[in-house]
């Protein structure tokens, strides 16, 4: 054998070598990408155990409501697909017949307070143990509005807020409240999203609620979610580049009409939690992912653990301690400041909701306007995007500018059947 043939066959047997070396190390990177994502799957989507509980307390008469029976006996509220992005709040799709729903349903073992994951009571359990035994309606009624007081401060018409919620408790609509009605109440009256439902719930942004029991509630389906780009597996998002997926997201929207109509919506939405019937709440996650829309695009919001009373917001954060102002992060979005003489939070959050609210459309809105109204409506966003939160005139210009970007959306579309 000459030496350029031995030459030739030492190469090919390295280089057979080097491929066999990095296609193992592939398989091996890739399989342990997908153990650890799965294992995370796993941890977080609980929902059998969540119904095992619920169904558990129903059976034993602890909890009542118009979602046990369907969910314990029938077997005809099914949970579907987990949407699931933290344990102890279980997300699913799910069906009810011929409804099609998203269930939620709260795990019992939920974390002491922290500031940086809920701002939900601060509990161990869910005991359902509120009302006691004897409790009047008229008792009950008096504890509601106490605990709306807490939550959104004494509000006019909290009274008739009370007794919708008297409604909702009536869950067989016999025209009395049992013991265990008025307990599976008085745990969804805990969550942020319920309270929300609740003070939104002549407005079209929130999701209705079809259901519940005990602390396992069903709320009407969100056609389209997110709020622009698309939803992949989880086996294949783990392999796509950061940039290239929101390069991807843009591409998948709706026409510019609809995005305009869907902007709006979340526009209307801050202005109706910005000194709203009930008070102010404050936005504290304005991601895609928390909203999305219906057939006539009209905005929803999907997720509203982070729509927060900005009342419990401040008396909460007020007693964070802190050294640099990240300490004095809730959510992804509220942020305060730091007081270095006291190492304590203060209590006004530096950005508006509105400025939170542009951040999140200025590409989703900006991409493909028409040319007659592009450069107004990216000089409006940019504006907007520069809110502050504590300055002196910050209500007026925060009128001024969501009203503008209204009247400018408003005005390109309303001559169109997208309006």
């Amino acid at each position: 054998m000459s030496v350029n043939s031995h030459f030739q066959t030492a190469r090919f047997s390295y280089l057979h070598m080097k491929y066999l070396f990095f296609s193992w190390l592939a398989v091996l990177v890739g399989s342990w990408i997908v153990y650890v994502e799965y294992s995370s799957y796993t941890e977080l989507c609980r929902g059998h155990d969540c119904k095992i509980s619920i169904c558990d307390k129903y059976r034993k008469g602890v909890i009542d409501g118009s979602a046990c029976s369907s969910l314990c006996e029938k077997d005809t509220l099914y949970l579907g697909k987990c949407f699931t992005a933290k344990a102890n709040s279980q997300v699913y799709s799910g069906s009810w017949g011929d409804l099609e729903g998203v269930i939620k349903c709260q795990m019992e073992e939920v974390p002491h307070y922290d500031l940086g994951n809920e701002m939900e009571p601060k509990k161990e359990v869910v005991a359902f143990n509120k009302p006691i035994r004897g409790t009047s309606v008229e008792k009950f009624r008096e504890m509601i509005l106490n605990h709306l007081k807490a939550k959104v401060g004494d509000q006019a018409n909290l009274a008739n807020l009370a007794t919708q919620v008297l409604s909702i408790a009536d869950a067989n609509k016999d025209g009395h409240i049992s013991l265990p009605e008025a307990r599976s109440t008085w745990a969804l009256l805990q969550l942020n999203e319920f309270l929300l439902a609740l003070v939104l719930q002549d407005r079209e942004h929130t999701p209705k609620l079809l259901g519940f029991c005990g602390d396992l509630y069903v709320m009407e389906k969100v056609p389209h979610s997110p709020l622009f780009g698309i939803s992949l597996p989880w086996i294949i998002e783990v392999w796509i580049p950061t940039g290239l997926r929101r390069r991807m997201d843009q591409l998948f929207t709706p026409s510019w009409p609809h995005k305009a109509k869907i902007s709006i919506g979340l526009l209307e939405l801050v202005e109706d939690v910005f000194h709203g019937t009930f008070g102010s709440f404050l936005m504290c996650d304005v991601r895609a992912t928390s909203f999305g829309y219906n057939d006539r695009h009209d905005l929803k919001v999907m997720d509203a653990q982070y729509i927060v009373p900005e009342a419990i917001f401040q008396e909460d954060i007020r007693q964070q301690r802190c050294d640099v102002d990240e300490d004095c992060l809730y959510g992804a979005d509220c942020l305060t400041s730091c007081d270095l003489t006291k190492h304590r939070c203060t209590p006004e959050v530096t950005r508006p909701n509105l400025a939170k609210a542009c951040e999140a459309l200025k590409d989703y809105i900006l991409r493909g306007a028409p040319s007659d109204v592009r450069e107004e409506l990216e000089k409006q966003l940019y504006a907007c995007i520069a809110l502050k939160g504590s300055t002196e005139h910050m209500e007026i210009e925060h009128s001024l500018i969501l009203n503008n970007l209204k009247t400018l959306l408003w005005k390109k579309i309303s001559h169109t059947k997208d309006s």
